[in-house]
């Protein structure tokens, strides 16, 4: 694994959470939560009626997580420690969530396609998966170009997972954001 700076060092997630539109009320599912860099900013959007879960396979990052949603008196925030390459590894319900958000992931992974699978498979009809990883040829930070998969490539492997592209999200100068429909 590439020894990285944090992706929050480089993701402007409030920016991004709130490009989304109104999330009240939502059931949001952040697989690859890492120490919760979105979920929190997921966790304020959804406000008390919502839900985030936090998804790792790690446990120490889920215990941060609950720490940061503790200190911001979030309730809103559930840990769960699972294999996101694993078809309904996460145990999350079918067709459950409002929308999914897999940031920061793909690149690491050799069954990205196991990984997008498993989140449409939890996505509501109509539901929304966000997905934000590195671009390719974005220079100076970041995974070995080997490692990213370009815009194009990603798009086809989501929309083969069972979802439509919606439009692209603006998620910086190191990442692209593509957003799908189920």
């Amino acid at each position: 694994m590439t020894n990285l700076p944090g992706p929050g060092a480089f993701l402007d997630t409030r920016r991004i959470v709130a490009s989304l539109g109104s999330l009240t009320g939502s059931r949001i599912a952040d697989l690859g939560c890492g120490s919760g860099y979105f979920t929190i900013d997921l966790a304020r959007a959804v406000g008390k009626d919502g839900v985030v879960t936090a998804v790792d396979v790690m446990e120490e990052p889920l215990q941060a997580v609950q720490a940061k949603a503790s200190a911001a008196g979030l309730k809103n925030v559930r840990p769960v420690r699972a294999d996101l390459e694993v078809l309904g590894g996460t145990k999350i319900p079918d067709g459950s969530q409002d929308m999914v958000l897999v940031a920061n992931v793909l690149f690491q992974s050799q069954k990205k396609e196991a990984i997008l699978a498993e989140a449409v498979r939890m996505l509501k009809s109509g539901g929304r998966l966000l997905v934000i990883d590195w671009k390719r040829g974005a220079r100076g930070f970041g995974p070995p170009e080997q490692l990213r998969t370009d815009e194009a490539t990603m798009q086809g492997l989501v929309v083969a997972a069972g979802a439509r592209f919606e439009r692209a999200v603006d998620a910086g100068s190191f990442y692209y954001g593509l957003l799908f429909i189920k």
